[in-house]
């Protein structure tokens, strides 16, 4: 039966079949290729879109604004200055306002809740960017990348997230490895695991595609044969300063760095959804290093400008796997 994800709004991974997000993973392969090719696919003209940002981004913002001016349609940008949502207006008025003047919404903040409400109230898709619970459009690029470099299929595939691993990137990606029937470890301290309702649901996933789910709190035995060796910052977004010292202690032995990759499969890859601290050549990066005596955060930066980075081919494909996802929910 064909897939068709009209009309559906794109809040988080657990909402899809695998069939689904696959189709996803081949629709952005096959826009790709257009961009590459420098075929027009301005398949949506006419349309509009509204970006919501309480959080920015540089990857996000990007990629949806390219992705759909290339479908031929026109952007909004609102930052929270150029917004009244939750201050003088509810989310689910903004909702109201923005579905009749816009085809498509797209929510990047906090709450999981208000992307749903908004979802709830706007009468047209919604697209999750980010909230503290998940990100499920980096999951699509992801899965796009890891394919890219493992062409026999995910299918199977060991993936290890190292680091803080009950934020949203890692939740998302032990949900998708579930749906598609990979093999995900959890490698992070005990205080900083997944929450155990979500990890049970996931297994009871995995059971069913050939998957499997696992905690771990050694890096050297969670990396053993892994292809995917995966991380992300230790601070997330909008999370105050005084997080940091705590933190930097708790996470620094789940660092990673190139000892990892002895024990990984040969052909093993490192991913990171980005920014990243791996040097001083950013403000924070200064910062951290005056005052923990740390030039490098979650990665090294020998792995991280390594040939097995993949990181730059996973934020280009941001943008491709975002375009699939805009066209099949307003085509």
């Amino acid at each position: 039966m064909p897939v068709s994800l009209s009309g559906r709004s794109f809040l988080k991974i657990l909402d899809f079949t695998p069939d689904e997000i696959r189709y996803l993973i081949s629709l952005g392969h096959e826009f790709k290729r257009m961009k590459m090719a420098g075929t027009p696919h301005r398949y949506l003209e006419g349309k509009n879109i509204v970006l919501l940002f309480e959080k920015t981004s540089t990857r996000t913002r990007c990629s949806f604004e390219v992705a759909a001016m290339d479908l031929g349609m026109g952007v909004t940008y609102l930052d929270p200055a150029g917004s009244q949502m939750g201050s003088k207006e509810s989310i689910a008025d903004t909702a109201r306002v923005l579905g009749r003047m816009y085809d498509g919404i797209e929510y990047r903040g906090f709450g999981q809740d208000i992307v749903e409400e908004l979802a709830a109230n706007a009468g047209v898709p919604v697209w999750n960017g980010l909230t503290t619970e998940f990100h499920p459009t980096q999951m699509i690029a992801d899965m796009m990348t890891i394919e890219e470099k493992f062409p026999t299929g995910l299918s199977g595939l060991k993936l290890v997230f190292m680091g803080d691993a009950q934020n949203n990137v890692a939740n998302s990606l032990m949900v998708v490895c579930a749906k598609l029937g990979m093999h995900f470890v959890a490698c992070g301290p005990k205080k900083q695991m997944p929450s155990p309702d979500l990890v049970e649901t996931c297994r009871e996933i995995a059971a069913q595609t050939g998957g499997s789910i696992e905690l771990s709190n050694d890096p050297l035995t969670a990396c053993k044969d892994a292809q995917v060796i995966y991380t992300d910052v230790w601070v997330s977004m909008g999370e105050p300063d005084e997080l940091w010292a705590e933190r930097i202690e708790l996470l620094k032995p789940f660092q990673v760095r190139e000892e990892l990759f002895a024990v990984a499969a040969d052909s093993a890859i490192f991913m990171h959804c980005l920014p990243a601290f791996h040097d001083t050549k950013t403000t924070v990066g200064k910062r951290v290093a005056e005052k923990f005596g740390l030039t490098e955060l979650e990665v090294t930066d020998e792995t991280f400008e390594s040939a097995r980075s993949v990181v730059f081919d996973e934020a280009e494909n941001r943008m491709h796997s975002i375009k699939a996802i805009i066209y099949a929910t307003l085509k």
